[in-house]
């Protein structure tokens, strides 16, 4: 099976404005995953998709390759990563190179190691799943069987639903979140589908590192912790 490594970079960040080539612990961003991803035994190939030049310009730099321009109407604030997603499958198999699953690999989570990329992607391919994200476990204090939604008249609802809260933290059930630093989805699920998830989705466990950089407040944090991560 060919597994694609897709790296999405934009040019027109909000949150941190540049934040693609903006140095972080001495070296672009994007160099963060770049370099882990072109380490990895179980990518295909690793391809940078970008609407900008500089940041393409980077992309090469750091080994990429950017075998096509992204459209500018799918670098927008509100452009769904599915839609990028699709565009770069679509655009490789007009290049005569087709692929049966894709690895995003966001830029903005700069923490993750080659070794979780294949412990992933192995995962995945051992398995039938649809998909396999990476998550970290949700605090007690956040678990869904604790969680409550605030109805219309003010009252409170538990997020799953049931009647009474269970009463102990020995009895909740691990819960988990997506932490954005890794998504493999197959082919179909993308293109007929239209989805990053499928029907079947496993879960790797990340790094405690894992950092989506989305803010300053994020970008400050991942000085902190630069150091921690490459010793």
């Amino acid at each position: 099976m060919r597994v694609l490594g897709l790296i999405p970079a934009r040019g027109g960040s909000k949150g941190v404005p540049r934040k693609n080539i903006r140095s972080l612990g001495g070296k672009p961003l994007l160099q963060w995953t770049a370099e882990a991803a072109l380490a990895a035994r179980t990518l295909s190939k690793v391809v940078l998709s970008t609407e900008d030049d500089a940041i393409a310009s980077v992309g090469r730099s750091c080994g990429l390759t950017v075998p096509f321009q992204r459209p500018i109407d799918l670098a927008a604030d509100d452009t769904p990563t599915l839609d990028v997603i699709q565009h770069a499958i679509q655009a490789l198999d007009e290049l005569g190179d087709r692929f049966d699953a894709v690895c995003l690999l966001q830029p903005t989570s700069p923490f993750r190691r080659t070794s979780e990329i294949d412990a992933c992607v192995d995962l995945f391919l051992a398995s039938d799943a649809d998909a396999v994200l990476s998550v970290r476990r949700v605090p007690s204090e956040y678990n869904p069987h604790w969680v409550y939604f605030r109805l219309p008249d003010g009252s409170l609802r538990l997020s799953t639903g049931e009647s009474q809260p269970l009463p102990r933290r020995q009895l909740l059930p691990p819960a988990f979140h997506r932490d954005g630093s890794l998504y493999v989805t197959r082919r179909h699920v993308i293109m007929d589908l239209n989805s990053l998830y499928g029907a079947r989705v496993l879960a790797y466990e990340g790094s405690v590192n894992a950092i989506n950089i989305d803010s300053e407040a994020d970008w400050d944090r991942a000085e902190a912790t630069v150091r921690d991560f490459v010793s």
